[in-house]
């Protein structure tokens, strides 16, 4: 018998070693191939979604890839696979198409017939030890879990692609490929749904998980009455046994030392254990005041995700799928074309203010027994529209840059040119031609009577670092944030 290996026919003998050369080739040439995509994707994204992956094949054009759940191997094709084939043709691979298999486990070898007897009773002290004692589901401290909230009921757009995709790799459970997940932004983004619809699917797909779901507050006032009551053993025997923490608005626990303290404990004793941590906060870990620097740490040396404001595409999305379901709910109410499209544009805030105007719109125009049309909708939700219209002012975005960058609010329209007063100068130019109507001529009057052109230098300065200074855009998208809120 014979092998090939290239161009070359190889006699029987020497196959395993052309296999264990090409093998190595292989590994060597994905090994240089990561190092390229770590630069271009990051290095939190390299950690998450390139470096589990394992090339076991590169043959026939096609390179073959084991990765640890179909999920996950979607993901990457969706986002990373035309990244991946082109840095493999950029070797001279020739590769067409890649490829993605989920890992088998590998299977125990059946026993031998003669030992069957003998193996049954040394299976029953391991039911036993499995058997041990659990807490009872009733003494759990968790929050009640919404049953609205699943991953069916969550509309994705661009804004929470990411947020969405994280939460179902985490819902699938299998093996903790980043502790935790951490996942932050606005009021009425979709992180308690997220956090909802994650502890939904595993409790479905693994019944047996112990999945505890809590506020940061239900935290904080379980452990002050676990030490009113002299029993913080069993606080921490309760917390620390666990399969899968998840506390929302982490943001409370700052300031609150003790508590803060045992979080902090509770938190590496899970991680030790490898179990799967997800916290919510309504900002990254770092920008959240009064909380400790370990704590910071810990939080971020897992995958930090941030729900972006919702865009039009989303938020109509979100109004079409609400109103199918009140649709069934109020047999025979008519929407009139136009309607959703007004509120996505109109209504720009948060999504509970968006689905709230739409269930006051259906609730009101069922008992006045009316069409729901562009009339009705203005009548009926004036005070939100009213409160949709309020305007950002250059002086608000001047106050907020100010408190941001620590800076005084008379440097920030005064002559002074120090970097640290020209930088944030220069970011409330660039956020006062983005959120006002004002022309260049009048932002510069508010600006100490600058000309125009000194405001147009400041916004294309910012719009160029932009790109290349991650901390900067960061800071852009708070203040975006804080402004819109």
């Amino acid at each position: 018998m014979m092998c090939k290996t290239g161009r070359f026919t190889r006699p029987n003998q020497a196959c395993n070693g052309a296999e264990r050369v090409e093998q190595r080739m292989t590994n060597e040439t994905w090994g240089e191939i990561r190092e390229q995509l770590q630069k271009r994707v990051g290095k939190n994204n390299y950690t998450t979604w390139i470096e589990p992956l394992k090339l076991v094949q590169l043959t026939g054009g096609v390179a073959r890839f084991e990765v640890p759940t179909s999920f996950f191997g979607d993901w990457v094709l969706r986002n990373y696979g035309d990244h991946i084939r082109n840095h493999l043709n950029a070797t001279g691979a020739g590769v067409d198409r890649v490829e993605f298999a989920v890992a088998r486990a590998p299977q125990p070898a059946a026993a031998p017939a003669e030992d069957k007897a003998a193996d049954k009773p040394a299976a029953r002290p391991r039911k036993a030890a499995a058997a041990k004692p659990r807490v009872a589901e009733e003494d759990m401290p968790g929050a009640p879990l919404d049953h609205r909230f699943t991953f069916d009921s969550f509309v994705v757009g661009k804004p929470n692609e990411l947020a969405h995709a994280a939460a179902r790799r985490v819902a699938e459970g299998g093996p903790v490929t980043f502790n935790p997940l951490f996942l932050y932004g606005g009021v009425g983004l979709g992180k308690t749904h997220l956090m909802h619809a994650i502890a939904h699917e595993l409790q479905t797909r693994q019944p047996q998980l112990r999945v505890l779901y809590l506020s940061a507050e239900q935290f904080m006032y379980r452990f002050v009455q676990a030490l009113r009551d002299r029993s913080v053993m069993d606080f921490k025997e309760l917390f620390r046994s666990v399969d899968v923490l998840m506390v929302d608005d982490v943001q409370f626990i700052a300031g609150k030392d003790s508590t803060q303290e045992e979080f902090f404990h509770t938190f590496n004793a899970l991680v030790d254990q490898n179990k799967q941590i997800v916290i919510s906060a309504d900002r990254a870990p770092g920008e959240i005041k009064d909380l400790e620097e370990r704590i910071k740490s810990r939080l971020q040396c897992g995958l930090v995700v941030d729900l972006h404001p919702t865009d039009y595409e989303l938020r109509l999305g979100i109004l079409q799928q609400k109103a199918e379901f009140y649709r069934d709910q109020y047999k025979g109410l008519t929407i009139a074309p136009g309607v959703l499209e007004f509120l996505a544009h109109r209504i720009t805030t948060n999504v509970r203010v968006l689905e709230g105007a739409l269930t006051r719109l259906f609730a009101f125009a069922s008992l006045v027994g009316r069409p729901i049309d562009m009339d009705l909708t203005q009548d009926c939700l004036a005070d939100i529209l009213r409160a949709s219209d309020r305007k950002v002012t250059v002086e608000e975005i001047q106050r907020k840059v100010a408190e941001h960058y620590n800076i005084r609010l008379s440097d920030m329209i005064g002559p002074k040119r120090l970097r640290n007063i020209a930088r944030p100068r220069q970011v409330a130019m660039y956020l006062s031609k983005q959120l006002t109507p004002r022309s260049l001529p009048e932002i510069g009057r508010r600006f100490g009577g600058r000309d125009h052109t000194t405001i147009m230098h400041g916004v294309r300065k910012i719009e160029e670092l932009m790109s290349t200074d991650s901390q900067l855009a960061d800071d852009l998208q708070l203040l975006k944030r804080l402004l819109q809120a």
